[in-house]
């Protein structure tokens, strides 16, 4: 039983699986902590959610990706990605308290594209910032 779990494919496959999951709950925290609905607002073809939406996306398998490459278990690499997605997370409230002359979601929600791009941008830098803390 022990050379199934060392099976290349068998470790890719368990990866994959708990990021996927890992992403999903990740997704519903981000929207818990917004004042949009992401999915709502991307269907209605706002294209700052989407961008902001697609950063944490992002970010989440960049702190995945160095996490999977630097820790040999799937519990460590578990636990360094919630980890990564807990500061990540900071990060957003730190972007939020740092614009105090505007709200960062409610320009995200009225679909102010250089808002959504920023907020990109930051959730996919301090992801690589993150990463590198991990590796």
């Amino acid at each position: 039983m022990n050379s199934f779990w060392e099976n290349e494919f068998i470790q890719i496959s368990a990866y994959f699986s708990v990021v996927i999951l890992c992403a999903f709950v990740f997704l519903a925290l981000f929207e818990l902590v917004t004042k949009y609905r992401n999915w709502e607002e991307i269907k209605k073809g706002n294209l700052s959610v989407a961008m902001a939406t697609g950063g944490k996306i992002f970010g989440i398998a960049n702190i995945f990706r160095h996490s999977i490459t630097q820790h040999d278990s799937l519990i460590d690499m578990v636990s360094w990605g919630i980890f990564g997605f807990i500061l990540l997370l900071a990060g957003y409230f730190i972007y939020e308290f740092l614009t105090p002359s505007f709200k960062i979601d409610e320009e995200i929600e009225k679909d102010n594209r250089a808002v959504g791009f920023i907020s990109l941008s930051i959730s996919v830098g301090l992801s690589y910032v993150i990463g590198a803390g991990i590796s």
